[in-house]
């Protein structure tokens, strides 16, 4: 209770200057799980709370927000999106979101370099990767590379993230660069997963639903989100998170405020709450999620989850190279490998 007061306090004061508007809904579409729990404690309570908006969420992916934002072709029905960047270059590419105005956001020079896209059509407000997630029981040794997975194959235990989803791209590129390629060349990376494909347990399309799968033992790795394994750690689940020494696929995830936002001056009070120190300390702590804020110190379970140390270890791929390409691979993804 203490934490989400600190957190309200904190909001309060960005939005003191509308007090006297009428309320309005805010409609954001943020990731589902335990990520969008830990969003209602730290993002949307406080905000609710200090401004009188009505946060309405709805879940998804951000394949899924890319396609809605992309359907209603610059009149869209959410004020703001949770999505990964590489997904936001292609929506800003498109012409689908608006510029952020920084003034309008006061903790954005308390932010890492780089946090925010090109021409601020978007803004990084966690880091996060695509790591390896394993039973503890099928590797007394923590796996140290990203071979484990293809190692493991053939117990038929392994799930991997379908390619409609960031982890999916993500483990493509890592198995790419295993092998000698890289994001210009994903022919290696192609050829490899191929090759395991018919002993593949399964293919997720949302972040959670190998959570069953690992409380049931029927797969023991999976290239997988570091916050989401130590949440369902806490929760009981047999898995813990590894970072590969080949690097972690990082990923920056963004909040854009999309043309047509009919609550644009609520928008921009809500990206300005999940950018302070306070609320970025409160999901930290709550999802493992690595803040952008540099005056947020991390310890305990937060720290070990996302190690302040392992963010510049990370391979950050090229967003616009992803925007440009993805859409290729994907059908390439289908004809090669869920064929």
């Amino acid at each position: 209770m203490n934490k989400l007061l600190t957190v309200t306090t904190a909001v309060a004061a960005l939005v003191a200057g509308s007090q006297g508007a009428q309320a309005k809904d805010l409609v954001v579409g943020m990731f589902g799980g335990s990520f969008g729990r830990a969003a209602q404690t730290c993002h949307v309570k406080p905000f609710e709370t200090a401004s009188g908006d009505a946060v309405v969420a709805q879940e998804g992916n951000s394949s899924q927000f890319a396609a809605m934002v992309r359907a209603t072709g610059g009149d869209s029905d959410f004020d703001v999106v949770y999505i990964d960047n590489s997904f936001a270059a292609q929506l800003a590419a498109e012409g689908l979101l608006q510029g952020l105005d920084k003034s309008k956001l006061s903790h954005s020079g308390e932010l890492v370099e780089g946090a925010f896209g090109a021409d601020d059509h978007f803004v990084q407000y966690q880091w996060g990767a695509t790591a390896l997630a394993y039973n503890p029981a099928d590797f007394p040794t923590p796996p140290d590379s990203w071979s484990a997975v293809f190692d493991a194959a053939s117990t038929g235990k392994v799930a991997l993230p379908d390619i409609a989803g960031t982890a999916g791209v993500h483990f493509l590129l890592a198995a790419a660069r295993l092998n000698g390629g890289d994001i210009d060349n994903l022919d290696p990376g192609f050829a490899a997963i191929a090759k395991i494909a018919p002993q593949v347990k399964a293919y997720y399309t949302q972040a959670d639903q190998i959570i069953s799968m690992f409380e049931r033992g029927e797969i023991s790795i999976a290239p997988w989100y570091p916050d989401r394994a130590a949440a369902a750690a806490d929760a009981g689940v047999p898995v813990a998170v590894a970072y590969p020494k080949e690097g972690a696929i990082g990923i920056k995830v963004t909040m854009v405020i999309p043309k047509g936002s009919e609550n644009t001056d609520g928008a921009y009070a809500y990206v300005d709450n999940a950018l302070s120190a306070e609320v970025q300390k409160c999901f930290a702590e709550n999802m493992y999620a690595g803040p952008v804020n540099t005056n947020v110190t991390l310890e305990g379970a937060a720290a070990k989850a996302v190690p302040p140390e392992m963010f510049g270890k990370l391979y950050f791929p090229d967003p616009t190279k992803i925007a440009a390409n993805v859409a290729d691979w994907r059908q390439r993804w289908q004809r090669e490998i869920t064929k």
